[in-house]
């Protein structure tokens, strides 16, 4: 049986994280062995901290006795301030971009070395891309983590520059000194274009949200395909896009960062 080893020192906080962390966007609904498994822990103390989060509602077992992510837990994520609140706040706006290109708008936030997709309105006839709400790329791949990295923090730039950056098509940006001058582009023009980073046929263009005080607290994107992009007719929508989100945030022209 797969578990912990002897003397573990993992706190029961610990346990009871990784637990959730078993499910992803690969493993929506999981069953008790595979708790276990994949939170390497040993079968009874999985059931015992499965029955604590489910009698909570953090987690939900169905008639086959499958476990999914409660809604519990998803109201208490909901009071996140990056999260269902900017959606919020973003959403007209959003709607407005995906009005004058009807293709696939995204908002998106940064943890980390990674962007997380908040929100994403997609187009029926738009290009296929491998993002959905909750997803995460990592910042060089994509239009929207180049927005936010590039007004990230001086140290962290350099730190995530120096690599490892990882490749998904020929196009990824993989060169630390290539990835720096971009990053200077994008803080010169105000813009960042990502092109057949992540796949071969689409092209992204991403403008940074502002919050109060002039801080970048997300990006938004549109992303198009790569062989009908016309960035410079993209561009003004996006960066309108990204003004109109900050507004409504509270930010105005003229603080920090305007």
């Amino acid at each position: 049986m797969t578990g912990e080893p002897p003397g573990s020192a993992r706190s029961a906080a610990d346990r009871l994280l990784a637990v959730l962390a078993a499910f992803d966007h690969g493993h929506p609904a999981l069953c008790l062995t595979d708790i276990a498994r994949r939170a390497g822990l040993s079968l009874t103390t999985a059931h015992r901290l499965v029955t604590a989060l489910t009698a909570w509602g953090a987690l939900e077992r169905d008639g086959d006795g499958v476990y999914h992510v409660g809604l519990r837990l998803w109201e208490v994520a909901a009071l996140a301030p990056r999260g269902l609140a900017l959606r919020q706040a973003a959403l007209p706006y959003l709607e407005d971009l995906y009005e004058a290109t009807h293709e696939n708008v995204q908002l998106a936030v940064r943890d980390g070395a990674e962007v997380v997709y908040v929100e994403w309105l997609s187009g029926r006839s738009a290009v296929g891309v491998q993002i959905r709400v909750g997803a995460r790329w990592p910042l060089h791949a994509t239009g929207v983590g180049l927005a936010l990295l590039a007004h990230g923090d001086p140290g962290f730039q350099e730190r995530y520059c120096a690599g490892p950056l990882g490749s998904f098509t020929p196009h990824t940006l993989t060169d630390p000194a290539r990835l720096r001058r971009t990053l200077a582009d994008v803080r010169r023009t105000g813009t960042a274009v990502s092109d057949r980073q992540i796949t071969d046929d689409a092209l992204s263009v991403a403008a940074p949200v502002r919050g109060p005080s002039g801080e970048v607290t997300a990006a938004v994107s549109v992303v198009v395909p790569h062989e009908t992009a016309e960035v410079p007719v993209l561009t003004p929508a996006v960066r309108l896009a990204a003004r109109g989100i900050s507004r409504a945030l509270g930010w105005r022209p003229g603080r920090s960062g305007g």
